[in-house]
């Protein structure tokens, strides 16, 4: 895919670049992930202030918008999506979803040591940075307990579900030597040890980090556990405007809802055939049980993981850069990492913006985990990576010459990327890299998964009927109910619903975001005939950067 025509930039995009310089000083931790290193050795303002403060730039930026006009259609994507994410930000502020923002996967939290990951750490003046940062750790795990405290004083409160889940992951960081001892124990540069006192630098502030969040597991046991509800339901009024945030979109929450239950019983249903193409007569959980007793399929520890991970994806891009996608130079790079945590999950980070550094997949092995099967995994490849994530906010970056800083690296919502990368699975079907019926089934497995989340999560949050009609949904049928849809251990199945009942919205833009990605796909074809070209379909889809899907939709069906 190539870039667009070089265009000159307008007011809007003047608007829009201020804006991600704005969130780059408001919240460095967003200023690390796209490659903003002058700020790595800050934290954000996690206090209620911090917030008014944030709060306040919005309203100045979503002023300045208002009152441009576009100029081409470039500005009026622009205008429309950053638009929609400053006014859903004020709403989010406004319902005080900041003073509960605490969940096992996507809060404060993790967030605030997580950001090391993304660090640096090649030189002197990078651990230097590093130092300095986590000598932040305390200002701003005090700022997160006041915003927290001030969320029970207003009644506004996490669940005690999420409370006692992240009391375990938070004791974790401070229990013996702990992530900050150990990250900074393991500093070291090309020219070999470090100096003696950046050295003590590190060890004292890595004490400091994690006395801090020694404050925070207490905190969380001794104050907020008792203040925080006891509902897992955040509601049908606060789902809709998490589902807004997650999707960029307005869907019928009730059709949807109707349309997962119908989505999962033909996942089931597909899964069934496959099963008896790898095992005749058999049914799902016994052609798995084959499959896993299959050495050829297994990857032994994490080094064989990662080349595996890495061969994969560089096959990939080779292959359909010379066949079905017009793939930059840039973005034909992608790394594959075993991530320094052990919590569960696999996610990507895109590039910076000059490409310095490349666009990685990240793979967090829980503990204990040594062996991987291949069948299950390959779809997760292309997921992340291409056609995937890594194509998908690759493209964006790569177009400089159209698109501005805020489009090409801050702008999309969780159904554009997810949905976007669950089309890309299905894609990888269709032009034949799964047609090993075990690979196939490994990709059923996920997408499967990825229906009931749908069922599970709208159902779970807005007091839905449960599928069988015998009663409303609760947080112990999520359970069993996403236990009986995933072949995955006890350990995966638990994290995974505590995940779900607390970042409420998210989990469904997968597959919601799937099936808009392929009706508008399928609106485009039946509009174009003859002449529909998926390539270019693809090229103009992805030639937007990240955008909500109410813009993606009006876009391309223009």
């Amino acid at each position: 895919m190539t870039a667009q025509q070089k265009r000159t930039p307008s007011a809007i995009d003047a608007i829009a670049e201020d804006w991600v310089d704005t969130i780059v000083d408001l919240d460095p931790a967003i200023g690390t992930y796209i490659g903003r290193n002058e700020v790595n050795g800050r934290y954000r303002d996690y206090s209620p202030a911090g917030t008014e403060a944030y709060a306040e730039a919005v309203r100045r930026t979503k002023a300045a918008l208002d009152a441009e006009q576009p100029r081409d259609d470039v500005d009026r994507v622009t205008k429309t999506d950053l638009g929609s994410e400053l006014e859903l930000t004020l709403e989010s502020i406004d319902a005080g979803l900041h003073l509960r923002d605490l969940n096992v996967i996507a809060s404060p939290a993790q967030e605030i040591r997580e950001v090391y990951d993304l660090m640096p750490t090649a030189t002197l003046d990078d651990w230097e940075t590093i130092a300095t940062r986590l000598g932040g750790v305390p200002a701003a795990v005090e700022g997160y307990i006041e915003t927290l405290r001030e969320g029970i004083r207003r009644g506004i409160t996490p669940a005690k579900r999420q409370v006692r889940e992240v009391y375990q992951q938070v004791r974790k960081l401070t229990v013996g030597e702990g992530f900050f001892q150990d990250f900074a124990g393991s500093a070291s540069t090309d020219g070999g040890e470090l100096p003696a006192s950046l050295a003590t630098s590190l060890t004292e502030h890595a004490g400091e980090a994690a006395v801090a969040f020694g404050s925070l597991a207490d905190f969380l046991a001794s104050e907020l556990e008792e203040a925080a509800t006891e509902q897992d339901a955040i509601g049908r009024d606060l789902y809709a405007l998490q589902s807004r945030r997650f999707l960029g979109a307005t869907i019928d929450l009730d059709e949807t809802y109707e349309w997962g239950i119908e989505e999962l019983a033909r996942m089931v249903e597909e899964q069934e055939s496959i099963a008896r193409q790898i095992k005749p007569g058999a049914g799902v959980l016994e052609a798995i049980e084959f499959l896993d007793q299959d050495q050829s399929r297994k990857l032994h520890g994490t080094e064989a993981l990662q080349r595996w991970m890495q061969e994969t994806s560089d096959r990939a891009v080779a292959e359909l850069s010379a066949t079905h996608f017009d793939i930059p130079d840039e973005i034909k790079t992608i790394e594959c990492m075993i991530a320094p945590t052990q919590e569960g999950g696999i996610y990507y980070t895109g590039p910076t913006d000059d490409f310095s550094r490349p666009g990685r997949m990240w793979w967090s092995v829980p503990t204990g985990v040594t062996e991987f099967d291949t069948w299950r995994e390959l779809t997760t490849v292309y997921h992340e990576g291409v056609p995937g994530h890594h194509l998908q906010i690759g493209q964006a970056v790569y177009n400089r010459d159209t698109l501005n800083l805020w489009r090409r690296q801050l702008a999309g919502t969780s159904g554009h990327a997810e949905g976007w990368a669950l089309y890309a699975e299905r894609l990888m079907e269709q032009l034949g890299y799964l047609d090993d019926p075990a690979d196939r089934l490994g990709m059923l497995d996920g997408q499967r998964m990825r229906a009931a989340r749908v069922v599970l999560d709208i159902g779970v949050h807005l007091g839905k009927q449960l599928p069988d009609g015998t009663g409303a949904w609760s947080a112990e049928y999520a359970f069993d109910f996403m236990s009986k849809n995933v072949n995955m251990n006890e350990g995966f199945v638990t994290f995974e619903v505590n995940r779900y009942l607390g970042w409420p919205g998210q989990a469904p833009a997968y597959k919601v975001g799937q099936r808009i990605w392929e009706q508008l796909r399928d609106d485009a074809h039946a509009k174009e005939g003859a002449n529909f070209d998926i390539k270019e379909f693809h090229r103009r889809a992805l030639n937007l950067g990240g955008v909500g899907l109410d813009t993606l939709r009006s876009e391309l069906l223009r």
